[in-house]
């Protein structure tokens, strides 16, 4: 079964697509990835979605606006995906998050746009959407789905070892001894994204290369001021999005700090923070960084692992890659293009896994990932041109998964 996985992840800066072919061999199910791409939201797209998240206000018009707009992006890109890799029998959409409520330490609610009507009328192709909503239903976070993928893959390792996907928010799976459980640990590239574009520091809206960071140095203060966030120091399972960490949180924590943005007057602070020392934009941004790291390698530590698999867009950023290897002396740290998944297209992959185990009536979570009562099947179905045909149902899941690259690749971008 061929199934073509696509998300825009927190970065919300563009989507993600991998096509790939799973067969079932034995219990162990191998997955082929075929077609991968990255492609970017339009500029004015990508603009109007970040003035309608959390913390602005926005309207229900905008909404309806957005959700058709991103699922008729969505369409154009399976249908390219289709075009130039072939046929699929399976899409999956996760659309694009625009608020993950949590109160209480409990998920209420999810909500990702991206109507999938769209994307089922362009290519005539099943679509399965939703597929955060039956976890949380079902007492879980409906995040991260990623882990089932973890599981399945690195199950075997001898030692134990964590999954780390450095999106806008980083998430780590752990995987030891036939344990599992996963969480989202803090930001990874959210504040340092929200800085670099609120600051017009790169073009493309992130710190390239880590290239900002390099330039500036850690201010104590304010990293003191940021890792006193209660958040960290709630248990797992748990989950959080740009809801909390944004902008205005930066801001805020910069004065809380008694400093100020390296241009900042009266006008925009008033005159008491006028008064405060100002913090240029790299040291902001290497403040920022130093923050991804510490957070997660602590929580690394903690786990007792001996491998550390990085996936995201923050894996290409040197700054934080380094950090994490400086902090974790003990813990081998590799991208998972080692372990057959391609960095920048692991979330694809995963929810293109979680579409075959929908059409094979297999659930699509791990309890301890997400802290549901119990495994669920995922997501909502959107026929396609044809009658929905799905394959017979399979009475045990895999036991593992091993992933195997022919990819050709798609137009170029920045993975979420």
């Amino acid at each position: 079964m061929r199934v073509l996985g696509m998300i825009s992840g927190t970065s919300h800066d563009g989507i993600d697509v991998a096509a790939v072919d799973f067969a079932l061999a034995g219990g162990v199910l191998e997955g082929r990835v075929g077609y991968t791409a990255s492609t970017p939201y339009p500029a004015e797209l990508r603009a109007r979605l970040i003035a309608a998240l959390p913390p602005a206000q926005t309207t229900l018009a905008e909404v309806c606006v957005l959700d058709t707009l991103i699922g008729q992006s969505f369409a154009t890109a399976a249908a390219a995906a289709i075009s130039a890799g072939g046929p699929v029998d399976l899409i999956v959409s996760h659309g694009q998050t625009v608020y993950h409520w949590v109160e209480d330490t409990h998920a209420r609610g999810t909500l990702q746009i991206g109507q999938p009507a769209w994307i089922g009328e362009r290519t005539g192709v099943p679509v399965l959407s939703d597929v955060r909503v039956r976890d949380i239903a079902a007492g879980g976070h409906g995040a991260p789905l990623v882990s089932v993928l973890d599981g399945l893959l690195l199950g075997g390792r001898a030692g134990g070892a964590a999954a780390l996907n450095l999106g806008g928010i980083a998430n780590m799976t752990v995987v030891r001894e036939g344990e599992l459980y996963a969480y989202d640990i803090g930001p990874a590239n959210a504040l340092i994204d929200a800085v670099v574009t609120s600051r017009g520091l790169n073009a493309r809206g992130f710190d390239e290369a880590g290239a900002i960071a390099a330039a500036g140095r850690v201010d104590a203060r304010l990293l003191e001021v940021l890792l006193d966030e209660p958040y960290y120091r709630l248990p797992a399972p748990k989950s959080t999005g740009k809801e909390l960490f944004h902008l205005a949180y930066v801001e805020a924590a910069v004065a809380k700090a008694g400093l100020r943005a390296e241009d900042a007057g009266p006008a925009a602070t008033g005159a008491a923070s006028a008064a405060a020392e100002a913090i240029g934009d790299a040291d902001l941004v290497a403040t920022l960084t130093e923050l991804t790291v510490r957070t997660v390698a602590r929580d690394v530590r903690a786990a007792g692992v001996g491998a550390l698999v990085v996936s995201g867009g923050g894996c290409r950023n040197p700054m934080i890659m380094d950090g994490l290897r400086a902090a974790l002396p003990g813990v081998e740290v590799a991208p998972s293009d080692d372990y057959g998944a391609p960095a920048d297209d692991k979330e694809a992959i995963a929810f293109a896994l979680i579409g075959w185990l929908t059409a094979h009536g297999l659930p699509g979570t791990v309890p301890g990932g997400t802290g549901a009562r119990a495994p669920r099947v995922l997501g909502t179905l959107t026929p396609g041109a044809g009658p929905l045909v799905l394959p017979t149902p399979l009475a045990e899941p895999p036991r593992s998964l091993v992933l195997s690259s022919r990819r050709i690749a798609g137009p170029p971008g920045r993975p979420s």
